[in-house]
């Protein structure tokens, strides 16, 4: 997803993987490109010790958070 020198902005976190799956997905279909961070140990710990940070582009930032906030995400 990310070349040298792009910046990635949290634009969600999740307590579970899956959400923050559904969420990716809902940006895919947007074509905004997304990555999430720290899934696997979200899956590992206690719900919501380790929540899976939802990442895209700074400059994506504004049209991802419209359109999660769109589908109540």
């Amino acid at each position: 997803m990310t070349e040298s020198g792009d910046t990635l902005k949290r634009v969600r976190e999740y307590s579970s993987p899956v959400e923050a799956e559904v969420a990716k997905s809902v940006l895919d279909s947007a074509g905004i490109e997304s990555v999430i961070h720290g899934e696997f140990m979200s899956a590992i710990y206690a719900t919501g010790a380790f929540p899976s940070r939802l990442m895209v582009r700074a400059e994506d930032y504004d049209e991802a958070d419209k359109v999660l906030s769109a589908g109540d995400m």
